[in-house]
């Protein structure tokens, strides 16, 4: 039986303000695969991880999660999708208002859980997980970026997404942070789960391979 890939990049073309960004691009991810997207700042890296997850428009091609076609989906069906997908930012981007266990409830309320009880729970589970329960009351800019970056990687997994997309998660940590990051990442993710990362950091490709997408010239490149 011939499963169809998770992700499906078909002839995808990316203008951000008049600038082409990505000019024909292909590529089919599957279920479970580890994808890295390397090439230099302005590659068009980040911009297809945002069109995957229906943040920027494309100009034209269609871009397929998990089935649905990110083209053709009304903003309430991209809404939904996002359900399924775990992102994780360069700068955290945590409710600096919230303590960090509000910033876990308020993404539970958010896409559907119910009941005080298992909302509480399920944020206390995360925040063991991430060795974090002693700082559960803390509001975010009183934590590390190495710290608010494990409270982000709680965030994006909460839902247990079937892809998990991480924007250079390590870009604004120390190589040793950077490297508890990532390990955090890939203890706290299942074998089912797809993740696609956009990085520069090679260290960490070497320590945790994976399949290497390079961007450059408005292309990719296996």
């Amino acid at each position: 039986m011939i499963t169809e890939p998770l992700v499906k990049i078909n002839k995808v073309y990316i203008k951000q303000q008049q600038n082409e960004i990505l000019n024909d691009i292909s590529l089919n991810i599957n279920e479970g695969e580890f994808v890295y997207f390397v090439g230099k700042t302005g590659s068009g890296k980040s911009s297809l991880l945002k069109s995957v997850y229906g943040d920027i428009e494309i100009e034209d091609g269609d871009i397929v999660v998990d089935g649905q076609s990110i083209r053709k989906s009304r903003k309430k069906q991209i809404l939904m999708l996002r359900r399924k997908l775990g992102v994780i930012f360069q700068d955290f981007e945590l409710l600096m208002d919230r303590t960090i266990e509000d910033n876990l409830k308020f993404v539970m309320r958010a896409t559907g859980w119910k009941g005080k009880k298992i909302i509480q729970n399920k944020a206390t589970e995360m925040l063991e997980m991430i060795e974090m329960n002693d700082k559960a009351n803390s509001k975010p800019h009183l934590l590390s970026g190495g710290e608010q970056q494990r409270v982000a990687i709680a965030r994006a997994l909460i839902n247990d997404p079937k892809i998990i997309i991480a924007d250079e998660p390590t870009g604004n940590l120390d190589p040793e942070t950077s490297l508890k990051i990532m390990e955090l990442i890939k203890n706290m993710s299942n074998p089912r789960q797809t993740i696609i990362m956009a990085t520069h950091d090679y260290d960490i490709i070497e320590k945790f391979p994976g399949r290497i997408i390079q961007f450059k010239n408005k292309k990719i490149l296996e």
